[in-house]
């Protein structure tokens, strides 16, 4: 593929802050606090970071966090910016750290965003926050939150393929496994099918455990050129390949409820990095609601369109399964501090490649899938990375 990213950068650090409910602190201060730990994960100096992209926080008043951040630090880029496409920014960051690393704009990039969703905001401001982040003219003054977008594609998704709220719960189910194996997750009591069932109802068809936690955290990864990687570690993860793509803004318009714009940005990914669907080994999928989790696995290919409830029945999605997906627990389970939630999946996919997952290591991965959306499926941003051996 021309000018293609495949190999060209890595990924060398990855840290976090504590998360859960982690009180006064500011979502500046747990950034810095995952940042700092991503610089020692990468045994590398602050001053070798020379651009820096976040995303912005919903608990926070800086409208330029990523320069706001830098100063926190004492670092100053040359390169620098505060991305916004909702749930899928971490992907859209890393895939824009990569080419401006590629580019020549950046040595080195930060790559972080924290949140104190639970501590920092009430359930009020919580809830009219993600309503105003609707459109100012035609969904906002009829009170449409994001999780009732999300909902529409999940009924359409039930009617067309006999989709049901059992199937949707496995996947609840199946996180919460993965995240008692996991160090910090704010969830690890195990459940049941029955017990997602019998959670209250939130937005039908969704219970209050087919839907993400809420959660304070923060998340930092650092990039730079392949040339330069193995300067700090011995087990760099390069960025393979990238896709992206934006359908819609307003859900009415949405092309086709059941069918979103992951098909092109992971055509688009998987084209870059020279592989398939099949080939992938672990996946990190955006998880703000089962079902949201059920159409990514068709769109990416990991199964046929309208069997994505028989493919988690079938314990596709956890170990020994075709694609082991989100290992950590994901937002079901192991924290969901907003926009930097997804940045959790990037450092829980490194985590594998590197091999250093301990007992929910996934046996072999050398290839795996980041795939991060939002705003009712109107952003989606795709990421292939590979340990050095596939590079």
């Amino acid at each position: 593929m021309r000018n293609s990213l495949r190999g060209k950068v890595a990924i060398v650090g990855v840290g976090q802050s504590p998360t859960g409910r982690v009180p006064g602190r500011s979502p500046l201060d747990l950034t810095a606090e995952a940042t700092l730990n991503a610089l020692a994960d990468a045994n590398m100096q602050k001053s070798e970071i020379d651009g820096v992209l976040t995303g912005n926080a919903f608990a926070s008043s800086f409208h330029r966090f990523s320069v706001a951040l830098s100063e926190y630090l004492n670092i100053q880029p040359s390169y620098s910016n505060t991305l916004q496409v909702s749930g899928a920014t971490a992907g859209a960051a890393v895939n824009t750290a990569a080419a401006a690393i590629h580019a020549g704009l950046a040595d080195t990039v930060l790559v972080a965003c924290g949140d104190s969703l639970l501590t920092g905001m009430t359930p009020d401001m919580a809830i009219r926050a993600m309503t105003e982040s609707r459109d100012q003219q035609y969904e906002m003054p009829f009170g449409i939150p994001v999780a009732n977008t999300f909902a529409m594609t999940a009924h359409r998704h039930m009617k067309q393929y006999g989709t049901t709220s059992e199937q949707m719960a496995k996947v609840a189910v199946t996180f919460r496994e993965h995240a008692s194996r996991t160090p910090g997750a704010q969830k690890t009591e195990l459940i049941t099918v029955d017990d997602v069932m019998n959670s209250k109802m939130v937005t039908s068809p969704y219970h209050k455990l087919d839907c993400s936690l809420i959660s304070d955290g923060a998340a930092a990864l650092i990039l730079t050129s392949a040339e330069r990687a193995l300067d700090y570690t011995d087990t760099p993860i390069y960025i393979l390949g990238g896709g992206e793509y934006y359908s819609h803004e307003h859900i009415f318009l949405m092309p086709d409820l059941t069918q979103t714009g992951a098909v092109q940005s992971a055509q688009k990914a998987y084209d870059m990095a020279g592989i398939s669907a099949s080939d992938l080994d672990v996946a990190g999928i955006y998880d703000c609601f089962t079902g949201t989790v059920l159409m990514m696995l068709e769109d990416l290919g990991f199964c046929k369109k309208g069997e994505s409830g028989s493919f988690v029945e079938d314990g596709q999605i956890t170990y020994g399964g075709k694609i082991p997906t989100n290992t950590h627990g994901g937002m079901l389970s192991y924290a969901h501090p907003g926009i930097p939630a997804a940045w959790f999946h990037f450092i829980e996919v490194v985590r594998q490649l590197r091999g250093s997952c301990g007992e929910r290591q996934v046996d072999n991965a050398e290839l795996g899938i980041v795939h991060t959306l939002g705003a009712g499926f109107s952003t989606q941003a795709t990421t292939i990375l590979g340990a050095g051996s596939t590079r």
